[in-house]
């Protein structure tokens, strides 16, 4: 059989980074074994399950590019399977019509608190045949009373419960639609699931689905739960965190690798190994390495993870990335240089795609106005005399290159018997607008030489101005 593993969100939200390392886990585990990975969107909750949600679970897996290679299917398309199966436990006397009403439950509920027991359904239909006629009932599961299930967890190890901790659950609603234990079950089985892989928040779960399925005569996956992600604080993630959800990170400027290779030691080690290629999660990556305990998120560690890969993946796509903050900025790069040169200037000097685009306007835009704070530092009556005579040196090159522009620099200082640093950062100021950049000659060698005589202009104007108010 082949090894088969499933993320199985439901489409009631973003799709979150607990749910994103989930499905990452999932489809590590599944391409180092040569498997399927299969994308089942869970969206029998009708009243809040949403086309937006969907598509929000379909752009984060495209964007992070974990690609499914069966679905996706969705559980709305599978209610006359969930049918056949209820009935088939009905028939076989797994399952029962239970007519309590909900409020006959909590009465039972409350009666056992009160008694100092576990709060739970006690099973009054159980047995009954007396069924009343044009009363709405729901569908129970017969669990076993006695003996105990055992889950051989892949990361927890080997999980007891016993089965009278556990009440018979419903498997359909007396609406007729069916609970998510017993579509998950069906799901599983039908799709031939060998490996489910999922938080373990789902552990209350698997007792029952294990039940559930050896009713069936259904074979029993192999379990793996992920303990949980926690804030900074120690408690769990959750919106008060920040950025929670997948596609919130590519808005914040993240590339998709370094998600991805955070996520991935999120839970999960190799040694001392911090960054990982997508061929090495796949071949170094086992379950059996995850950790048991809950593991902290840092954004600390997520930005360094960041800027390594923008800085050692290549600009070319890189740059891909980089365009969609360029647009989304509102910054037209029809005109200027290739953004995989932009890439190679500024990838180290930020820690975010969103940040490499707000600094790097005004090689696509002329700036409006002078940063004040570098204005009043450098653009005084001294800096008139060194732009004018760099202006007359760039303007007569011939050859517009990083070369030539720094020799062009120097040769201005030397002529003034100047520091390179009263040349340099008064033409920073003219052509960037403000006092920050990568290297001068780098930069001005990214912009046209009449772009930067004209902004040299604009300098000595606002020089002039300046000397001429006192």
């Amino acid at each position: 059989m082949t090894l088969t593993t499933r993320f199985a969100p439901s489409p009631t939200g973003y799709l979150h980074v607990g749910g994103a390392r989930t499905a990452l886990y999932s489809w590590l585990y599944a391409k180092k074994n040569g498997g399927d990975f299969v994308l089942r969107i869970e969206d029998t909750d009708l009243e809040r399950s949403t086309q937006e949600s969907v598509d929000a679970i379909m752009d984060g897996m495209n964007w992070l590019n974990l690609d499914w290679n069966r679905g996706p299917f969705f559980q709305t398309h599978c209610f006359d399977r969930y049918k056949e199966v209820i009935q088939q436990l009905l028939d076989t006397g797994h399952a029962y019509r239970c007519y309590c009403t909900p409020e006959e439950v909590d009465a039972m509920r409350e009666e056992l608190k009160a008694a100092g027991e576990k709060p739970r359904y006690n099973g009054l239909w159980r047995d009954r045949t007396d069924y009343p006629e044009d009363k709405p009932y729901v569908i129970r599961f017969r669990n076993p009373l006695e003996g105990s299930v055992i889950i051989k967890d892949i990361v927890k190890g080997d999980i007891e419960i016993s089965n009278s901790e556990l009440d018979d659950l419903i498997i359909a609603r007396s609406d007729g639609s069916p609970t998510y234990n017993l579509t998950v079950v069906v799901d599983d089985w039908d799709m031939k699931i060998t490996h489910v892989v999922r938080g373990d928040d789902h552990v209350n779960n698997t007792p029952r689905q294990i039940n559930i399925l050896t009713a069936l005569g259904a074979p029993l996956p192999e379990y793996a739960h992920i303990p949980m992600i926690l804030g900074d604080d120690g408690k769990r993630l959750s919106k008060r965190h920040g950025a929670v959800g997948v596609m919130q990170y590519r808005d914040d400027g993240y590339l998709p690798e370094a998600l991805l290779n955070y996520l991935v030691r999120l839970g999960w080690s190799h040694g001392d190994q911090e960054i990982f290629s997508r061929e090495e999660m796949i071949e170094l990556f086992d379950l059996t390495g995850c950790n048991r305990a809950p593991s902290a998120f840092n954004t600390d560690k997520l930005i360094w993870v960041n800027q390594h890969y923008m800085k050692s993946l290549d600009p070319e796509y890189v740059a891909e990335h980089l365009t969609w903050h360029m647009n989304e900025q509102g910054i037209n790069t029809d005109n200027g240089p290739a953004l995989s040169a932009i890439v190679k200037v500024q990838a180290d000097r930020v820690k975010t795609l969103k940040e490499m685009a707000q600094i790097s306007r005004y090689f696509y835009e002329e700036y409006t106005e002078f940063d004040e704070k570098a204005a009043k530092k450098h653009l005084r009556g001294v800096a008139k005399d060194p732009l004018v005579l760099v202006q007359s040196k760039l303007a007569a090159l011939t050859d517009w290159t990083a070369e030539e522009i720094h020799n062009a620099i120097n040769a201005t200082a030397e002529e003034l018997e100047i520091g390179m640093g009263k040349v340099g950062m008064p033409l920073r100021v003219a052509a960037t607008g403000a006092g920050n950049s990568p290297s001068l000659d780098e930069t001005l060698a990214l912009l046209e030489q009449d772009q930067v005589i004209v902004r040299i202009d604009k300098a000595i104007a606002f020089i002039d101005e300046r000397v001429a108010n006192g």
